[in-house]
């Protein structure tokens, strides 16, 4: 089995920015020394817990960090960003790192309405940028190509095509992928003939009825660089131990996190172990915590191993993508993750 890595840049309650960054990178590292396929990063914005904010920016730092991994996007929120801007910014990175970029897309804001609007900016872009996605997946694929986009043009302007490109000379693209948690996503992956990423780690609901839609309905469309036939992964949490009752305590502290953010809380950076073990929750709370356990890969290392193979048996995938959930204990060094690295080696002990 192939696993890879999504990274959110978790901001814990003992990190300032800087020191999560620095985590991140060791983490990157390790797992491009542990044989992992590829590490996304994801972007959301206006989050006291997540410093993933820009992709483009995260992944530049990181490939030039490692040597092996595919570094990528999971993902870029198309609406947030004008599609030209999407195409260049990784058109340069394919430039700089061939062969190693994912370029993942996402319909989703990744943040509050309020923040969204700061996002677009003066140009007022609303929600048609959202109904206009499907567009806006061609329009980056071809401004990503060497050949480009023809524009049409007036005859009176110019001339009466006019050729626009993410960049000058693009020798290999970018892999697109495009992620979802939804049945829209997955008719639009089938139809566009991408490959398709299900996040099972946002909800673990929907999984299996989206993925069989993406097979069932795929149409190959002969275009270099994509598919020709059904290709998909699916995200997963995880918090890996030598124990099972050290992994239940590492998690605690995201289970928490996601409980305050689905019943509407003011979130915060993330809790170390101590502090999540002496919080009390609500039952509204302690239930999306018990769900959240459920869905993720929680134990020890093979526990942990054999319900990552049951969960790729299940939904037909050869590759999963793991999310490093662990929090810390006070007194670790807050420019590093020990936990969220103990989760990728033990893993790869056992699967590699």
């Amino acid at each position: 089995m192939r696993l890879s890595v999504l990274d959110l840049v978790p901001v814990r309650s003992d990190q300032n920015t800087s020191q999560a960054l620095a985590a991140t990178t060791r983490l990157a590292q390790a797992a491009d020394r542990l044989g992992y396929t590829r590490y996304w990063v994801a972007e959301h914005h206006n989050m006291p817990s997540v410093a993933a904010t820009s992709p483009p920016v995260l992944i530049a730092h990181l490939a030039a960090h490692t040597s092996a991994l595919r570094l990528g996007s999971g993902g870029v929120m198309l609406p947030n960003h004008a599609p030209l801007a999407v195409a260049e910014q990784f058109a340069l990175l394919e430039a700089a790192h061939p062969g190693r970029i994912d370029l993942g897309l996402g319909r989703a804001p990744g943040s509050d309405p309020v923040t969204s609007l700061a996002l677009r900016g003066a140009a007022g872009r609303d929600d048609r940028d959202v109904e206009a996605f499907p567009s806006y997946l061609d329009d980056v694929m071809a401004l990503m190509s060497s050949a480009g986009v023809r524009v049409p043009l007036p005859r009176d302007l110019m001339r009466e095509n006019y050729v626009l490109k993410a960049t000058p000379a693009a020798v290999t693209e970018p892999k697109m992928w495009l992620l979802g948690s939804s049945m829209y996503s997955a008719h639009l992956a089938a139809a566009k003939g991408l490959p398709y990423v299900f996040a099972h780690h946002f909800s673990g609901q929907g999984t299996d009825e989206a993925l069989q839609t993406y097979r069932r309905e795929f149409r190959p469309t002969g275009l270099p660089g994509l598919p020709s036939e059904p290709l998909t992964f699916l995200t997963v949490n995880a918090a890996v131990a030598d124990t099972g009752e050290e992994a239940e305590r590492l998690i605690l502290p995201n289970l928490q996190m996601m409980a305050k953010l689905r019943t509407g809380q003011p979130l915060g950076p993330l809790d170390l172990v101590e502090d999540a073990e002496h919080r009390h929750l609500n039952p509204r709370e302690l239930a999306v915590v018990d769900a959240g356990r459920r869905q993720a890969v929680v134990g020890s290392p093979a526990e942990a191993a054999d319900r990552l193979r049951a969960l790729a048996e299940r939904f037909g995938v050869d590759e999963v993508m793991i999310h490093p959930v662990a929090s810390a204990h006070r007194g670790v060094d807050p420019a590093t993750a020990p936990a969220r690295e103990a989760t990728l080696e033990l893993l790869a002990k056992e699967l590699f």
